[in-house]
């Protein structure tokens, strides 16, 4: 069996970031609608880069933990997620799976939750879905903000879904999934394409559309899976030789 591969230093930094923050909100100098500390102040304290805080603050927006207000700053969200859950150690758990498999996992879960949504979604799930369709459009030039928004839209969905058990798993997904996304986001091509389909996804879920929920969310991770498998290899295109990976045995899918 091969050896576990550690974690890379930029995991690290964020998650001493994330951290941070948890025993911040636990021991109370942290409060609901607290503003983050200004940047190179936080930087400063924890002994990290201005760029390594900013990746662990993109980490916790996506999580829904602080909410970032451009040009006012960045606050502690008003309802934070549970740091106990299982989300805040899927980075190490799951290290190293395959992109196939991340899709697989969302094909299933997924397509049943943006059908629940448009069953079960309440007023407020319509109104954060919309906001966050906003988001993504003014963030097409943006890649790494547009990722903040993409997945917090799909954790809205799954919060819409009305089970908290599905919305659980998806927690990690998404821990997982923008731990992995934001390494290779800065190569994608076409946002607009993506927006476009997030909008008509909220609209099936506005007008209580289940099946057209459903058929949507599944057609968006298929157009997802390619585009970012293109971003993945033109990722590995930019990175000098010397640093790229070594192929692995069993790293392609198996049938």
């Amino acid at each position: 069996m091969p050896a576990t591969k550690p974690k890379a230093p930029d995991t690290h930094r964020t998650m001493q970031v994330v951290n941070h923050i948890r025993t911040l909100l636990e021991n109370g100098t942290l409060q609901p609608g607290d503003k983050i500390p200004a940047e190179r102040e936080f930087a400063s304290s924890l002994k990290i880069s201005r760029a390594s805080l900013r990746t662990g603050i993109n980490y916790l927006a996506a999580m829904g933990v602080i909410k970032v207000r451009h040009g006012v700053g960045t606050f502690v969200a008003d309802g934070p997620a549970e740091f106990d859950k299982a989300s805040l150690g899927i980075m190490g758990a799951l290290h190293g799976f395959q992109p196939w498999q991340m899709f697989e996992a969302r094909l299933i879960l997924e397509s049943h939750l943006a059908e629940l949504a448009a069953e079960r979604s309440q007023q407020e799930h319509h109104t954060a879905l919309s906001e966050e369709v906003t988001e993504m459009f003014a963030a097409l030039d943006r890649p790494s903000e547009y990722l903040v928004h993409d997945i917090l839209f799909h954790r809205i969905i799954s919060q819409a879904s009305g089970n908290p058990i599905l919305a659980a798993l998806m927690e990690t997904i998404t821990s997982a999934l923008y731990d992995d996304r934001r390494k290779t986001v800065e190569h994608s091509v076409d946002l607009r394409e993506s927006a476009e389909m997030h909008r008509a996804l909220y609209r099936a879920i506005r007008d209580r559309k289940p099946l057209d929920a459903r058929k949507l969310m599944e057609q968006h991770l298929r157009m997802a899976e390619t585009a970012q498998g293109k971003e993945r290899e033109r990722n590995l295109k930019s990175v000098p030789a010397a640093a790229k990976p070594k192929k692995s045995a069993v790293s392609s899918r198996s049938r």
